[in-house]
């Protein structure tokens, strides 16, 4: 699925019973998990990482707006489903990010 850097790039993650609906878009770093601040939805530091990573992997912290809707799970697998999303977003914007990102575990479904 090629799309432009203009337009939102959507994804879904998964983990346990947890559910993210992720869009991620050029921008300057914002990041929303339903409706609220992300560091306001998951207050421990160790969900906070989680949702950065993706970003932090492939060097593009600051550049792009995420937008997760989540749904069902405890909060850790919730910051896991919304990591895993922004991964898949990521990398479907630019297929060259998918290897960084397979390596470090991050595109890796929930069995």
């Amino acid at each position: 699925m090629a799309s432009t850097q203009t337009a939102k790039t959507y994804a879904t993650g998964k983990r346990k019973n947890a559910v993210a609906r992720v869009y991620v878009k050029p921008g300057t770093g914002v990041i929303t998990v339903n409706g609220r601040p992300y560091d306001k939805y998951f207050p421990r530091a160790a969900s906070q990482l989680l949702v950065q990573q993706p970003f932090e992997m492939i060097e593009v912290m600051g550049r792009y707006d995420a937008e997760a809707n989540v749904a069902c799970g405890g909060r850790a697998a919730q910051a896991y489903s919304v990591r895993f999303g922004i991964a898949r977003a990521l990398a479907a914007m630019d297929g060259e990010r998918r290897s960084p990102l397979k390596k470090a575990g991050l595109l890796t479904r929930d069995a």
